[in-house]
């Protein structure tokens, strides 16, 4: 065969194949495109790294698809997860039950690790956590809220030293109904230092309504300083705490923590670290 008919050939071969990748790389494009306007960008983002992956070929269509359902499943979770974590305005939100030291709270960490299985968010129970300041009331607490989060459930954190400030504003710019009817879709509530700052009659009703609307059907973590027996004494009205407490107590979990400050060994870490990088002192 002559020389110039076999480089005819092997140009035309090459002009096809750069032809045929040409296509495929459109057809891809054109592909990547669709799943991302139908938002599916966890999966166009898997796809992507495929078509980077050497040897990745050698895995069956069914494999290669069961990855890319994966990831955007994957993605999906975790973009739900951190959507949830904005909204539920945790004081820590970093906070998870695993990094939980039981040992230094006097609390049983199995008891704490059973709430893990998110049975009481379903059922609608109530947390309630006490001790003194700085033994990582909070902290529990914005860890069950969190773990929630990741099990796809709603959250929301509220100081109640400021919820009479959040009624007052919200009956004054008429949105109080609808916040209340919020309140009881989320499925975690999280209220704060109960029982630190008194309570006027309105804010005392109103917390009544949350409460009420949140019995046996949505689930409420309460963090306190008091003592539970004291906490008819903190609301003031006989009537409304009867109330209250009787919705409370139904079904509930208690925590009640102990040990050093959480706060003050957080300072006392900072000191020595502070020593140590400036050993001349100040």
């Amino acid at each position: 065969m002559p020389i110039t008919s076999t480089q005819d050939r092997i140009s035309e071969i090459y002009r096809k194949e750069v032809a045929l990748s040409k296509d495929s790389t459109m057809m891809m494009n054109i592909t990547l495109n669709q799943l991302r306007s139908l938002r599916l960008e966890s999966m166009a983002q898997a796809l992507e790294q495929q078509l980077q992956t050497s040897g990745i070929t050698a895995m069956s269509f069914e494999e290669r698809l069961g990855l890319l359902v994966d990831r955007e499943v994957h993605g999906r979770q975790d973009r739900r997860c951190a959507r949830l974590l904005k909204l539920a305005k945790l004081k820590y939100p970093q906070a998870a039950i695993e990094d939980l030291d039981s040992r230094t709270r006097g609390i049983e960490r199995s008891a704490v690790m059973s709430l893990a299985l998110g049975e009481w968010v379903t059922q609608g129970h109530a947390v309630l956590i006490t001790g003194a300041t700085g033994a990582g009331k909070s902290w529990l607490a914005c860890a069950l809220a969190q773990h929630a989060c990741r099990r796809g459930q709603s959250a929301y954190y509220q100081r109640v030293p400021r919820l009479g400030e959040e009624l007052r504003i919200r009956h004054a710019n008429g949105t109080f109904t609808r916040w209340l009817e919020t309140l009881k879709n989320t499925d975690v509530l999280l209220l704060d230092d109960w029982g630190m700052t008194a309570m006027d009659a309105q804010t005392r009703a109103d917390l009544l309504e949350i409460i009420d609307d949140r019995a046996n059907a949505r689930a409420t973590i309460i963090t306190s300083q008091l003592p539970i027996e004291h906490w008819h004494e903190w609301i003031g009205d006989a009537t409304i705490a009867d109330a209250m407490l009787d919705r409370l107590m139904q079904n509930n979990h208690r925590f009640t923590l102990t040990g050093e400050s959480m706060r003050k060994k957080t300072a006392t870490k900072a000191n020595i670290s502070t020593a140590a990088t400036n050993p001349e002192g100040a």
